[in-house]
């Protein structure tokens, strides 16, 4: 990989299209023969486009345990949550750091990080140090201005008019 400034991209807003925006990168980047990490919060690792990607060669990492949607959860899942949201995304950062990624993703990281599921004050220094040779892309809604001013890139999807919004569910390979 050439020796040029690597740059952080949040994708962020209620529109459709952050992770696939992220999982199209992904693409690219393993396309150039990139070492690719494409890091999943919040959801368990069974979307399609996981299986796509390691198809190509992409690491891809999730948290095992399922604790549903937030609102639900107890204090003490909420608590184990935490701990488990953590530890994946400090196990994939040191990783991607160790092994020399060039591209780390970390999808749905908005959501875990509003939440109170990632350690903030470890998720920023992190990013703050982030490594010269790590490109890094976090999707999600409503970053904090914290994160806008870290990243490089920040891309707004913003929806205009959805089917959810009729009444049409999530759909196999477009929504999901």
């Amino acid at each position: 990989m050439d020796r040029v400034k690597r740059c952080m991209h949040i994708y962020c807003g209620d529109g459709k299209g952050k992770t696939t925006a992220a999982v199209g990168l992904a693409v690219r980047a393993a396309g150039y023969n990139m070492k690719v990490m494409f890091c999943q919060c919040m959801k368990d690792g069974r979307s399609s486009e996981v299986h796509m990607l390691q198809s190509i060669g992409v690491t891809c990492c999730f948290c095992p345990e399922r604790f549903g949607f937030f609102w639900n959860m107890t204090e003490e899942q909420k608590e184990e949550a935490k701990a488990a949201y953590t530890k994946l995304f400090l196990d994939a950062a040191a990783r991607a750091v160790k092994e020399k990624y060039d591209l780390l993703i970390v999808d749905e990281f908005m959501s875990a990080y509003n939440h109170g599921l990632i350690d903030q004050k470890k998720a920023l220094d992190f990013l703050f140090h982030r490594p010269d040779h790590l490109e890094i892309v976090l999707t999600g809604r409503d970053p904090g201005e914290e994160l806008l001013e870290l990243a490089d890139y920040v891309t707004e999807m913003k929806k205009i008019k959805h089917p959810f919004d009729q009444g049409i569910p999530a759909r196999k390979g477009i929504e999901m």
